[in-house]
């Protein structure tokens, strides 16, 4: 797994997907889940392996003209081999009801309907080659994507490359499904997935216990194998998922300013968590609730002494996409879990 440059890449979404390619790779699928819940409960997090089209199909109305995030004009002309660079662009695509005109699939889109389709990227990092062998008529990327060097190759090509901003917090989901769907020119589907996503989120922020004194939740970083045990800062991302829930961004809270620090006795003790929030293979990597506790200062905190754990899957915590609602979903169950 990619560590995330000098702990300085973009929000959540940048961060840590870097980081959770390379993981997933010699792990295999998202799909098997599991942490541990509160009071040292083993609880599996909301199941994530499939996403949920719109009922009605999409019909492209082309040529679609935009403005890519890199400066680009591109004018999309032909939608029938798209390749999306990016887990959560595949994500959107196939919910927007154009799953069936994907050609490939980043290592991180590992949702059954996407699962068997040929991988071209690899930690952000794509394949120019692997993308042109599957003769596509449109590629959408982030600008976390690269090397430059590739996009440009795939434009060199005659490609249509649409470049999109990664999406970071609960804010960027609608901007971001109507991005994408503008760029395929399904536009209406679009207004559809972002009014459909838009109400499931509130109606599960209707769903947060109210209590008069909200928790501390930390959102840690860990990658066992590679020794990579991090915290998340005000830049994590996490930040807005855990407002939605009714909880305080632990590591925000105690004035850490970047988006992840190197987890150390001190900062746990500063961040005095009353939860902490792992990705599930995280969570895995580390031995689970008992190897997290030997971690330096988490056997010391509020959450590491209830044992009080938060695991969401590895491939949606950090999408911001058409299953945000399933992640604060999950999120609100296994925090309030005691409460209910």
């Amino acid at each position: 797994m990619r560590k995330p440059r000098s702990l300085r890449i973009g929000g959540l979404v940048s961060a840590v997907t870097a980081a959770l390619a390379l993981t997933l790779a010699g792990c295999g699928s998202s799909g098997d889940g599991g942490g541990t819940g509160g009071g040292g409960t083993r609880a599996k997090a909301a199941p994530a392996d499939r996403v949920e089209p719109l009922a009605a199909k999409a019909e492209p109305k082309l040529p679609a003209t935009v403005k890519s995030a890199d400066g680009k004009r591109v004018t999309v002309e032909d939608t029938s081999r798209i390749v999306p660079l990016t887990g959560s662009l595949n994500e959107i695509v196939f919910t927007l009801g154009l799953g069936r005109n994907v050609v490939a699939r980043d290592i991180t889109a590992t949702f059954d309907q996407a699962a068997k389709l040929p991988v071209v990227t690899r930690a952000h990092d794509v394949s120019a080659e692997s993308v042109l062998s599957l003769k596509p008529t449109v590629v959408l990327a982030d600008t976390t994507t690269g090397p430059a060097e590739a996009i440009d190759q795939i434009r060199s090509a005659g490609i249509p490359l649409v470049v999109l901003e990664p999406a970071k917090s609960l804010a960027d989901v609608g901007p971001r499904i109507e991005a994408v769907a503008r760029a395929l020119g399904v536009e209406k589907a679009g207004a559809a997935l972002k009014s459909r996503t838009e109400q499931r989120i509130s109606k599960v922020r209707g769903t947060v216990p109210k209590h008069s004194k909200k928790p501390r939740v930390a959102f840690l970083y860990l990658r066992g194998s590679a020794s990579v045990y991090l915290l998340g800062g005000r830049e994590s991302g996490a930040g807005s998922l855990l407002e939605a829930a009714g909880a305080v961004d632990a590591g925000k809270a105690s004035g850490l300013r970047k988006d992840f620090t190197a987890i150390t006795s001190e900062a746990l003790a500063k961040a005095a968590p009353d939860a902490i929030l792992v990705m599930s293979k995280g969570l895995d990597s580390v031995g689970g609730m008992d190897g997290l506790v030997k971690i330096p200062g988490v056997a010391e905190t509020p959450a590491g002494m209830d044992r009080r754990v938060v695991s969401i899957e590895d491939g949606v915590l950090l999408n911001y996409g058409p299953r945000t609602d399933q992640v604060l979903k999950s999120l609100v169950d296994q925090l309030y879990k005691d409460a209910k």
